[in-house]
């Protein structure tokens, strides 16, 4: 006859060794769900800094921003596909008896190319200020410090009203050749943009 104590040991061996498996499955598991995200820790778009200041020639606007690109992106960049990103900014003020009063809403287009012939990066703003760089990182320095922009004249902020500032700089799926727009609707490696960022402004005067 087998010793009782025997049994009991037999019943639990499969049963750690199902746990052991689990455990193992879960730890793979986990691996293979983190390690994309290191992977694209340094990837994307993220405000670092914006504010409004008044000028001689009007309100312009000031940011800065890290800009990091996928390699999908990068890799569409060096087969001569053009990339399109806008910055967008919108000044309104609040109304408790109605909709907010839209004061700016203002877009600025920087568009990103590589020559394949020259191996030279190109940069335009706004269809303009045409600019060629060796370095993809010099041509990127556009993005990431987009300069002091003139966003609307003198006269169209109230002056010591408080204004709900809202910025966001992104890439323009919309601007991309047909055939990628399609598989980019449903790629978040295309999908790179700040979101939209929010601060106070109170209007001043020159």
């Amino acid at each position: 006859m087998i010793p009782s104590h025997q049994i009991f040991l037999w019943g639990i061996a499969p049963l750690a060794s199902v746990i052991h498996r689990l455990l193992l499955s879960f730890c793979l598991t986990s691996l293979v769900l983190l390690s994309p995200v290191k992977a694209l820790a340094g990837e994307g778009i993220e405000l670092i800094d914006a504010n409004i200041e008044a000028s001689d020639d009007g309100y312009r606007l000031a940011s800065s921003f890290s800009v990091e690109l996928s390699r999908t992106l990068e890799e569409a960049l060096m087969r001569g596909v053009p990339l399109y990103f806008t910055l967008q900014v919108q000044v309104s003020r609040p109304r408790w008896y109605w909709f907010d009063e839209v004061a700016i809403k203002s877009t600025r287009t920087f568009r990103l190319s590589y020559n394949l012939l020259t191996e030279r990066y190109r940069a335009s703003i706004d269809g303009n200020l045409h600019r060629n760089f060796s370095r993809l990182d010099d041509m990127l320095a556009l993005l990431r410090r987009p300069g002091r922009w003139v966003i609307a004249d003198a006269n169209a902020l109230q002056r010591d009203a408080v204004y709900n500032v809202s910025v966001q700089l992104g890439l323009d799926i919309g601007q991309l050749p047909k055939p990628i727009q399609v598989s980019a609707i449903s790629n978040n490696e295309w999908r790179l943009s700040s979101g939209w960022s929010q601060f106070n402004y109170r209007a001043e005067g020159k």
